[in-house]
């Protein structure tokens, strides 16, 4: 797995390994730099929710909308304050790990719009793009996870648009 694009590069940089793959959902495990043990999730909600957990923890990326409430200040979500992780992974490590099926680099560098904006490598392809949803970043995995294997650019710039109309 010698290539340009095989690198961690951020706090929050996830490894995800696809280990099955079925009925247009995945499950497989997730590594993170804070974490010698993997986090297994079954389908991509289990992932996504993973993910986003991690980010809360460390706060970053800092999300741009953050949840309203009307709860005292003692009981909310994040107090604000953002406490330091201990990395126990180095990024070789990492990137040592490999899905049965599939293994992905997911480097999210903003929260915002309600979504998250990065950048995900197919680690066997050495390939990289940009994805500007979740959405989008799950379209971009299940394109990899073919038959062919080949992962196409998300290339709908106006997703919102009715094309049947």
């Amino acid at each position: 797995m010698e290539g340009s694009q095989l690198y961690i590069g951020t706090p929050n940089g996830v490894v995800i390994c696809i280990d099955e793959a079925g009925d247009g959902d995945f499950g497989g495990r997730l590594y993170h730099k804070y974490s010698r043990e993997p986090i297994p999730f079954r389908g991509m909600g289990g992932m996504i929710h993973y993910m986003e957990k991690l980010f809360d923890e460390l706060d970053f990326p800092h999300v741009a909308t953050n949840m309203r409430t009307f709860a005292e200040e003692g009981s909310r979500r994040r107090s604000g304050r953002r406490e330091e992780k201990e990395k126990v992974m180095s990024d070789h490590e990492l990137l040592s790990q490999h899905g049965y099926q599939e293994t992905f680099i997911v480097r999210v560098q903003h929260r915002q719009n309600s979504t998250w904006q990065g950048r995900i490598t197919w680690a066997d392809q050495d390939k990289t793009l940009t994805f500007r949803s979740i959405w989008e970043m799950i379209h971009l995995m299940e394109s990899a996870m073919t038959a062919d294997g080949s992962p196409e650019e998300f290339s709908d710039p106006e997703p919102w648009k009715d094309t049947d109309a």
